[in-house]
């Protein structure tokens, strides 16, 4: 993983990601959030856990929820055959995994070039995105992730 920064002065305030892509549309985690990224580890099933909990997984001794961001953001299934990353973040002391297809650079973005989702992405979208900065050829959607982790059948769930 490879550290870019854009183009900003020492004035601008820049915020940090850890640039993921499911799919093929780029995202944004706060750095801050991330603990780690470990490639393809094996992950146990969960019994009636919601659809979007994929299992847990053992790092380092520590129980973690794996999440499959594909079917958290209604993007279809992974195929079994398909490799896949886990991000490790944070939420309130207990770490989750969110399961990604490629983990990119980290990226130090102007505040200044944040926008806000625009209003003919999908509502489910909006609900777990802060934003999105423009790069070059691609949009990086910033995840709100105390929203992603909001398995709860929040009004998000349209």
């Amino acid at each position: 993983m490879t550290v870019q920064a854009d183009h900003f002065t020492a004035a601008d305030e820049a915020d940090g990601f850890v640039s993921i892509r499911v799919g093929e549309q780029w995202f944004g985690v706060p750095v801050l959030r991330v603990q780690d990224v470990i490639a393809e580890t094996a992950i146990n099933r969960v019994p009636l856990a919601p659809p979007e909990v994929a299992g847990s997984l053992n790092l380092r001794g520590r129980i973690v929820t794996a999440i499959d961001l594909r079917r958290r953001l209604r993007m279809g299934e992974r195929q079994e055959t398909e490799p896949c990353m886990s991000v490790i973040v944070d939420r309130a002391g207990e770490l989750y995994a969110l399961l990604v297809d490629d983990v990119g650079d980290v990226l130090w973005l102007s505040n200044a070039s944040h926008e806000p989702a625009p209003v003919t992405m999908s509502a489910h979208w909006r609900g777990v995105c802060d934003g999105l900065y423009r790069l070059e050829g691609k949009l990086l959607l910033v995840l709100n992730i105390e929203q992603v982790l909001n398995l709860g059948g929040s009004a998000h769930a349209a």
